[in-house]
């Protein structure tokens, strides 16, 4: 499950348990505790008032006293307080407050003389506020195992986050901080099907991309190095022969001046392929995508191609099946310089008299697909997943015998990939290579 769907989920599962929690425990607990709690303050208030009805006790028989002492707890305290008679008739000494709330406790406390008879009865009405009750031993004992429950639920969701985020992504981190081309390229592993187990595959990607790219500058290198070596070896040895040599037959010198000229335009050729293969791949981070007719665009190759092959009496043979309007988003140019490449190809390393071509064109999707393929020789198995590499060539015999400098389908894959599309190598039935490329149907 995505995160996206999965932490929402999570964040609304715990909502409802503390919700849950706090009213099954309200109900069963803390609403059933409260006679209890109001109990509790009222014991309290009852020996604080006790002492109030003992001072005015000591007072007594001074009004004056009393009258100035009960002034004074009743502007200190959110308390009423009325002194009756002893019989409850005659005046009395009234002290009455606004009290904001309905939940009152009334307390009625004998007032004595020094002969200890009654005197006077003390009336006192007390509020009972929320945050009294909520104070009480009581509500405290009660309320503390929930406190321990929102704890212990917080507690889980901080190690659920550590194991299921910040430590993968601290994975992550670490790795990104060890990266290094020069090392053996070894994959994080997740089993994780959300998107950090997606980002851990891209990551992946990357990596295996940047030692891909790290081996292909080096195998470019070296290709390069043997390129330019084989020639300009030879020519310094007829240099060094013309030098050393001044007796020479002039038919002789002539010979070994032509040949330093053929290896000089090879060495010319060599480079020019490097520098347009260079220009192609800068051209690509600018190509103009165009709605572009599947239909038409496989028609016109396969008849451009068929002329050109039946030129050096090879065969082609096409068919498709594709329909009227289904359009591709590309740079029509550079997938033409695709199929170039492709067919120049199967002509230069083909290697049979009689060599034959074929060419589909099929939709599996949201793709349309090409495929080019041919009887000729193949190419062997442990080779097939190299082909796309830049400078790669199956044989360096073939490689100097036909011109070719392996750059031809490293050139297609940039193209292709440049289109969101695919292309990959497979042994043909027909016996030969085949090429297979994707590219996307506009929807």
């Amino acid at each position: 499950m995505k995160l996206k769907i999965k932490l929402p989920l999570l964040f609304l599962l715990v909502f409802m348990i503390i919700i849950f929690s706090i009213g099954t425990y309200v109900k069963i607990f803390l609403i059933g505790n409260v006679p209890f709690a109001r109990n509790e303050i009222k014991e309290k208030h009852t020996t604080e008032y006790q002492k109030i009805a003992d001072h005015v006790s000591g007072l007594y028989p001074d009004m004056e006293e009393i009258d100035d002492y009960l002034k004074q707890v009743f502007e200190s305290q959110n308390i009423s307080i009325i002194l009756h008679n002893s019989d409850l008739s005659g005046e009395s000494l009234s002290y009455l407050k606004s009290l904001d709330t309905s939940v009152l406790s009334n307390y009625w406390l004998p007032v004595r003389n020094y002969d200890n008879h009654i005197v006077f009865f003390l009336e006192i009405e007390s509020p009972i506020l929320i945050e009294d009750t909520l104070m009480t031993p009581s509500y405290i004992r009660m309320v503390f195992p929930l406190v321990i429950i929102i704890c212990l639920i917080f507690i889980i969701l901080i190690i659920y986050f550590h194991f299921n985020i910040t430590k993968p992504i601290q994975i992550l981190n670490s790795g990104l901080e060890k990266i290094n081309i020069r090392r053996p390229f070894v994959p994080l592993y997740s089993k994780r099907k959300d998107e950090i187990g997606a980002l851990y595959s891209r990551f992946n990607e990357m990596e295996g991309r940047l030692h891909l790219t790290s081996k292909e500058q080096s195998d470019m290198i070296a290709a390069i190095a043997h390129d330019l070596k084989t020639p300009l070896t030879s020519i310094n040895g007829f240099v060094e022969l013309l030098a050393t040599q001044k007796s020479l037959p002039e038919k002789e010198k002539q010979e070994y001046y032509e040949l330093i000229q053929k290896k000089s335009k090879y060495i010319v050729e060599l480079i020019n392929h490097f520098s347009t293969f260079t220009k192609e791949e800068l051209e690509l981070e600018s190509i103009d995508p165009k709605p572009v007719d599947a239909l038409k665009l496989f028609e016109n190759i396969a008849e451009e191609y068929d002329t050109e092959l039946s030129g050096l009496d090879y065969e082609l043979t096409f068919n498709h099946s594709f329909t009227k309007n289904l359009f591709l988003m590309i740079d029509e140019h550079m997938i033409r310089r695709v199929f170039g490449n492709l067919f120049s190809n199967v002509v230069r390393y083909g290697e049979k008299k009689e060599l034959k071509v074929y060419m589909s064109g099929y939709t599996k999707g949201q793709y349309a697909y090409f495929q080019v393929e041919d009887n000729g020789i193949g190419v062997p198995d442990k080779e097939i997943s190299s082909l796309f590499l830049k400078f790669f060539t199956v044989d360096k015999s073939r490689q100097s015998k036909n011109g070719g400098m392996g750059l031809g389908l490293a050139s297609c894959k940039s193209i292709i990939e440049h289109h969101s599309g695919e292309i990959c190598a497979f042994h043909s039935e027909y016996g030969g290579l085949g090429i297979r490329f994707s590219l996307p149907i506009v929807t």
